[in-house]
């Protein structure tokens, strides 16, 4: 009974909320200005990470770039400062823990508390599961997994949720948290990546909706939006007819968004 009770309490709430929801559909949220802010992007030296790192320099953040390439971090870097912004530049392999501590204290002792964090960096291989290498699937989980824990794409959707939610059980407001969840993306790192959602999408497409979803602090952003609308259907469709429609488009989609692949 008084689980019940709770729950009418709850209604008023529930509906202020679903209101609020409504009116955000039609006014959307005001950019914030991140004008001096520290903010670190991994996975700097190419691709999204690159192109996230033109975007804040636009906005005069002041830039911390991470990779484990030192040629395209430094020409990174030298389109950042080109752009008016200031930067630092730090050759980081995101799969091994000491080696992020280290670069992480050189960062708070010698530039400051990073504002930002854009945990960019991954790996990614074209094989299917029985063809991948013991170390290659190792190094999948110590960069697109592990490196959240020390400082980037299965587990990262789990892994926001439940940060998320620890964040605010601890009433901890000021700290923002947005997790994108992109299509395959023409970066380079695979030939011709092809879905059965659409072509790969470009990176420029990427971190302008990235960019937009930072700014504007929203949860989440799927690109593109259907994949959204595929993690709803999980949650109401049958079992049985899921299997055959994850047959039919050659996708995997679970409550933590992965991609099954099909190399070209």
């Amino acid at each position: 009974m008084k689980f019940l009770l709770d729950l009418l309490l709850l209604l008023p709430l529930l509906i202020v909320c679903c209101l609020e929801s409504f009116v955000k559909l039609f006014i959307p949220k005001r950019r914030k200005s991140v004008a001096g802010e520290i903010v670190l992007i991994t996975g700097a030296g190419h691709g999204i990470g690159r192109l996230t790192a033109y975007e804040f320099a636009k906005l005069k953040s002041k830039l911390v770039l991470w990779d484990i390439n030192k040629h395209g971090l430094e020409e990174t870097a030298a389109k950042c400062k080109g752009l008016g912004a200031k930067v630092y530049t730090f050759v980081v392999d995101c799969s091994n823990r000491e080696d992020i501590y280290s670069s992480a204290k050189k960062v708070k002792a010698e530039i400051g508390d990073v504002s930002i964090l854009v945990n960019n960096a991954g790996v990614v291989y074209t094989s299917d599961l029985f063809a991948t290498q013991d170390a290659q699937i190792e190094k999948t989980f110590e960069v697109n997994v592990l490196a959240h824990f020390w400082s980037s794409k299965f587990s990262a959707v789990g892994f926001h949720k439940a940060l998320t939610d620890e964040l605010a059980a601890l009433q901890i407001t000021g700290v923002k948290t947005t997790c994108l969840c992109p299509n395959f993306v023409n970066t380079g790192f695979i030939k011709n990546p092809s879905t059965s959602l659409g072509p790969a999408l470009e990176p420029e497409e990427v971190v302008n909706r990235l960019m937009n979803g930072i700014l504007t602090e929203q949860k989440m952003i799927f690109i593109p939006s259907s994949i959204a609308f595929l993690t709803i259907l999980e949650r109401i469709l049958p079992e049985r007819f899921l299997a055959v429609l994850k047959r039919k488009i050659n996708i995997k989609f679970d409550a933590v968004i992965g991609y099954k692949m099909r190399a070209q």
